[in-house]
């Protein structure tokens, strides 16, 4: 994918996103234009900003997840390179960023359900995402919560 995903706050069909899901979104967008574009985090914001239906995303959870996911994206890829066969450089942009949000809350945010947090990746990578993008990442991680959330996963 060479262009910037689609514009957050709406998914295939037509139908618009709750808060949290609107904040991915974003997140995502936001991951997406460091990632290839290098931009920072104020070129980031300012341009979040700009795009209809970010008023309607939440804020709190945007700023926290970004700012984690960039901070933490060593570490995030280290803890998801044992469960991805290829090299790091051959993941998709689109499934990079999905990955690293989804490893960022998995590994960081234990309040939100391992199941839930999985659901909206492959949500989201298949809404910005290639085809298939979105089993791709669902294994991915699958595998990062049994490492990560293995109490979790024992108590199902």
């Amino acid at each position: 994918m060479t262009s910037s995903p689609q514009r957050p706050g709406r998914v295939k069909g037509g139908r618009t996103s709750n808060p949290r899901r609107r904040a991915r979104e974003f997140v995502i967008q936001g991951l997406y234009q460091w990632q290839v574009g290098g931009q920072d985090e104020a070129a980031i914001q300012v341009q979040a900003e700009g795009v209809a239906g970010f008023d309607k995303a939440d804020g709190a959870l945007y700023g926290t997840l970004l700012a984690e996911a960039r901070q933490n994206a060593g570490a995030l890829m280290l803890d998801l390179a044992p469960h991805i066969d290829r090299n790091w450089d051959e993941v998709s942009p689109i499934e990079r960023c999905v990955l690293l949000l989804g490893a960022c809350e998995l590994k960081l945010h234990p309040e939100t359900p391992y199941r839930v947090i999985i659901n909206e990746a492959i949500e989201l990578a298949k809404t910005y995402g290639g085809t298939d993008g979105h089993k791709f990442v669902n294994g991915v991680l699958d595998k990062l919560a049994a490492v990560l959330r293995a109490a979790e996963l024992q108590k199902r």
